[in-house]
């Protein structure tokens, strides 16, 4: 029996044109971006009018494939709202390999540099570094997709490597290679100045933490619980510190005798007392390897409290709620290209919705927030009810909510 014909995408399913005014200007800069091959004068979809396409396909459900979008180009709506033209499939798909990626690098940055820091936590403020927090997260691929290599043809991925940084909430910076680059390399290649990376214990190469170290920046890093190290001075535990399960905090020169000259100087050891994780007996489970009683933390930051260093690791979880929302709201699990250009361009699309969601809301955007912002791209929430939740948000005295309902947190 032949499967229920799709039906078209209707202006009336798309919402949320006037949000997109805010970008207009920035993305009118990539007008001409691609344009000197273009040596016949004849092209008629330009990068803005491209990433306009993916954004609407970003905030609106109805959207949910490359001919989806395609068929929205169609809507004169689209077109008049957007400024955008009747595009083809052929465009679309020839779009995600000639207009550049990196040029909407300076659109995230400027975007980012409106945000102002959201915390919680007064602690966090004195850290005097932007917290970073890194981490990756795999995207299935389709087996034509030759370069994206991962178990074997019929199984590929590729890997977003992305940061997040943690007192304005928001991604800043992602990167898309094959699903066996390693985390610590391609890091390692994009460390800058002025920043507390948050790591997990993937990232624990020593190589790793130096080059962060000299790049004049900070880490914060779990280590594996069979870590080696020798102990130079152990460090007092307040009150705070044993308050937060603080077991240990000390100096610590780290490595055997044939790794400990990759790290020149000491680094400080936090022991945190946790739940212990136990795969069953006989089954390999999920979640990475067993832990024990506790999990170590290495870093460079021995002027902070011990329990502002716990607190920091344990914000790391944030990154990994970004990845759901990426995946899950956001329609990344969908990729519109096969090419490794093409899904930067989608990644970092995601990255400018998610920053135009933080400065539509004036603040550290929340689970309701997104979920709001959902409702009313699909036409369940009205405009009125959207600008009202938002308006709640702004309020100075608005009451903290509950730490369940944060989006980003712990």
């Amino acid at each position: 029996m032949a499967g229920k014909k799709r039906d078209k995408i209707q202006a009336a399913d798309l919402r949320g044109f006037k949000y997109f005014k805010s970008l207009s200007g920035m993305l009118a800069e990539l007008h001409g971006a691609a344009c000197a091959r273009d040596r016949a004068h004849n092209r008629i979809l330009h990068m803005d009018q491209y990433m306009a396409l993916v954004l609407l396909y970003m905030f609106n459900p109805a959207c949910e494939s490359l001919r989806a979008l395609q068929e929205a180009s169609k809507l004169k709506k689209v077109q008049r709202l957007l400024g955008v033209p009747r595009a083809s499939l052929g465009s679309l798909s020839e779009a995600a390999r000639v207009f550049d990626s990196d040029l909407l690098i300076g659109v995230i940055e400027d975007l980012a540099g409106r945000l102002k820091p959201v915390t919680a936590d007064t602690r966090l403020g004195d850290v005097q570094q932007i917290i970073t927090l890194v981490d990756g997260t795999w995207l299935r691929a389709v087996p034509k997709m030759v370069w994206a290599l991962f178990q074997d043809n019929a199984h590929k991925a590729v890997k977003a490597h992305v940061h997040v940084e943690l007192l304005k909430g928001v991604p800043v910076a992602a990167a898309i290679t094959d699903a066996h680059t390693a985390e610590t390399s391609v890091l390692a290649e994009n460390v800058q100045a002025g920043r507390l990376y948050v790591l997990d214990r993937g990232y624990a190469k020593y190589e790793l933490l130096q080059a962060i170290l000299d790049a004049d920046s900070s880490v914060v890093c779990r280590l594996a619980d069979n870590t080696v190290f020798d102990v130079v001075e152990e460090r007092l535990l307040d009150r705070d510190a044993l308050a937060a399960g603080i077991v240990r905090d000390a100096v610590v020169r780290l490595g055997c005798k044939q790794t400990r000259d990759t790290l020149r100087q000491p680094l400080r050891i936090v022991e945190i007392g946790c739940r212990p994780h136990r795969k069953p007996s006989g089954k390999t489970g999920r979640g990475g390897p067993e832990q024990g009683d506790t999990i170590l933390l290495v870093t460079d930051r021995t002027d902070l409290p011990a329990d502002v260093i716990g607190l920091l690791y344990r914000h790391r979880w944030q990154v990994e709620i970004f990845f759901r929302f990426f995946k899950h709201v956001l329609g990344c699990r969908h990729l519109l290209s096969y090419c490794d250009n093409g899904i930067e361009l989608q990644t970092y699309a995601a990255i400018i919705a998610c920053l135009l969601i933080a400065l539509w809301t004036g603040g550290k955007p929340t689970l309701s927030t997104y979920r709001m912002v959902c409702w009313y791209f699909s036409g369940w929430a009205d405009e009125e009810e959207l600008l009202r939740h938002i308006a709640r948000l702004k309020k100075p005295d608005q009451p903290k909510p509950d730490r369940r309902d944060v989006f980003y947190a712990p």
